[in-house]
């Protein structure tokens, strides 16, 4: 398994795979790697014969009062993780080589960014669609691995290689979960044990909203059905619970499949999730 620290070398490695008919899987990652990621990788491994993983913890999607300083970055286990599932290269450049001084382009796509996370995290979905934009420029992969469970990311990025014709399949994969129902994260791991078992809730919150709104076919009552169940949880903090169009996020008027989604703080760590209905 090599170690690639720079795009330059990324993109000559890639090439010399092309070259040779060969085709590649990527996944982007922040690092601090889960059964979520290595699920993405065993599928990029059943679909290619080359797999990429990105471990770079991005800076320019994270806010000035988020949890960039102390995210958490175990290199050495995610290495492991990576070449136990076969990986053939883990691209982790350093955030000083990857924006280099004088870096001043950035990309947005400008309606999937605004609503659910957005107002709460200006900023954010202009990091990862510039970030992603340039991992895969430097990858040149044939397909793109994403979890659902970062649903609006997955729009977006999803928009980004549509609107800019990128050469590339974005995958979108199951939210992987444990045995209760929290979908994995990185972030769950600063949860105290109190907080990790008051956490599923979240999940159940959606599964009560989703009932409602199959039976009433109502998105403020199915809303309102997830915030009370959350409270009953003791969750009380919510920034959203939204119920919106699938593909364009846009508040569901009542018709076709719709997506619920919400973002919640426990203790101090922000979780999100999503389910369709």
């Amino acid at each position: 398994m090599k170690i690639v620290r720079s795009a330059r070398a990324l993109q000559a490695l890639s090439a010399r795979w092309r070259g040779r008919g060969e085709t590649i899987g990527f996944v982007p990652t922040l690092g601090a790697l889960h059964e979520g990621h290595r699920s993405l990788v065993r599928r990029a491994r059943r679909e290619n014969k080359r797999v990429v993983v990105s471990v770079f913890v991005n800076p320019t999607q994270f806010g000035p009062r988020e949890d960039l300083a102390r995210y958490p970055r175990p290199f050495r286990r995610d290495l492991a993780l990576c070449r136990a599932a076969g990986v053939d290269a883990v691209f982790a450049p350093s955030a000083a080589g990857f924006y280099p001084p004088g870096f001043q382009t950035w990309v947005t796509v400008e309606e999937l960014s605004q609503p659910l996370c957005g107002p709460f995290r200006p900023g954010h979905f202009r990091g990862v669609a510039t970030v992603v934009l340039k991992l895969l420029n430097a990858a040149q992969p044939h397909r793109a691995y994403f979890g659902e469970k970062d649903f609006q990311q997955l729009r977006v990025v999803e928009r980004l290689v549509r609107d800019l014709d990128v050469p590339v399949r974005v995958v979108p994969c199951p939210t992987v979960r444990e045995q209760d129902g929290l979908a994995l994260s990185s972030r769950n791991r600063y949860l105290t044990p109190a907080e990790r078992r008051a956490a599923p809730h979240l999940r159940l919150a959606l599964r009560t909203a989703a009932q409602v709104l199959r039976s009433r076919r109502n998105a403020p009552a199915a809303e309102r059905a997830a915030r009370a169940a959350l409270a009953r949880g003791g969750l009380r903090r919510i920034q959203y619970v939204s119920v919106v169009e699938p593909r364009t996020l846009r508040p569901w008027e009542g018709r076709g499949p719709a997506r619920i989604a919400a973002a919640i703080y426990v203790g101090r760590t922000r979780l999100i999730d999503n389910r369709r209905a």
